[in-house]
C-alpha cells in the first residue's frame, strides 16, 4: 500500500506538469503514436478485409498473415527496424511496429463482420435489385459494422499497451518515466505511470464497448430485444397447490 500511495502522490506531484517530460506531453506523444498507427493500420487492413468478406475469397490468406503477424515480437521488430532504417529514422520504425500490431484486429474485424451476415439477407437484398455496390454499402457495411469496431477496439488497446516500448529508442510516450524508473529503483514512478497506461486502455475500451453497442443497426438491435423476451402464454411460474 506504501508504494501505491507514492505513486498517486508521484501522479498528482506539480513537477509531473513541467518541463519536456511532463505528463501531458508524454499522454499527448503517447496518443499521437497510437492514432497514427491504428489509422494507417485501417487504411490498409479494412478495404482488404472487406474484398475478402464480400468476395469470400482470399480468407486463408488473411488467417495466415494475422497468425504471423502477431507471432512477431513487437520489442524485436522495434529494434530491427530501427537498426536497418537508422537512428534518424526512428519514429518511422516504430508506426510501422505499431501499424502491423493493429492490422490483425483491423482485418479481422473487417471481413469477419461481412461474413457473418446471414446470406438470406444478402440474396433478398439483390432480389430487389440492389446492385452489388448497393449490397455492400446499404447492408454489408451497416450490418458488419459491430464487428469492425470490436476489431478496432482490440487494435487500439492492442497499441496502447505497446506504444509504452517507444520510449526504449527515446520517443517519449507514458512509457518513458516506466523505462527512466526502473534503472533507478524508482518503483513510485513506475508504478504511477503504469497506472495511467492501464486507465489510458480503460477509457478506450469504455468508449469503444458503448461505440460498438451503439454500432448495431436499430432494427438488428429491436429482433436481439424480442429475442431475448419470454414468448407470451407461457408460464414461467408455478401456481400454490
Amino acid at each position: 500500500m506504501n508504494v501505491f500511495a507514492e505513486a498517486l502522490a508521484w501522479l498528482f506531484s506539480p513537477e509531473r506538469l513541467e518541463g519536456s517530460y511532463a505528463l501531458p506531453i508524454l499522454l499527448g506523444q503517447h496518443l499521437f503514436y497510437t492514432v497514427i498507427s491504428v489509422a494507417v493500420a485501417a487504411v490498409i487492413a479494412v478495404p482488404l478485409g472487406w474484398l475478402i468478406g464480400h468476395t469470400g475469397r482470399g480468407r486463408e490468406f488473411a488467417v495466415a498473415v494475422s497468425g504471423a503477424a502477431r507471432a512477431v515480437p513487437s520489442f524485436g521488430l522495434l529494434i530491427l527496424l530501427v537498426l536497418l532504417l537508422g537512428v534518424l529514422r526512428i519514429p518511422e520504425a516504430a508506426v510501422i511496429t505499431f501499424v502491423l500490431l493493429a492490422i490483425p484486429s483491423l482485418l479481422a474485424g473487417a471481413y469477419t463482420g461481412l461474413e457473418a451476415i446471414d446470406r438470406r439477407v444478402i440474396d433478398a437484398a439483390r432480389s430487389m435489385g440492389m446492385t452489388e455496390w448497393q449490397v455492400f454499402w446499404k447492408v454489408e457495411v451497416p450490418l458488419g459494422l459491430p464487428l469492425l469496431v470490436g476489431g478496432l477496439r482490440a487494435a487500439l488497446l492492442q497499441v496502447i499497451a505497446t506504444v509504452t516500448i517507444a520510449a526504449y529508442v527515446n520517443l517519449g510516450g507514458l512509457g518513458w518515466p516506466i523505462i527512466q524508473g526502473i534503472p533507478l529503483r524508482r518503483f513510485d514512478q513506475v508504478l504511477g505511470a503504469a497506472i495511467l497506461v492501464a486507465l489510458l486502455a480503460l477509457l478506450v475500451d469504455l468508449l469503444l464497448a458503448a461505440a460498438q453497442r451503439a454500432a448495431v443497426p436499430a432494427g438488428v438491435r429491436v429482433q436481439q430485444i424480442g429475442t431475448k423476451r419470454p414468448r407470451p402464454g407461457r408460464n414461467t411460474s408455478h401456481a400454490p397447490a
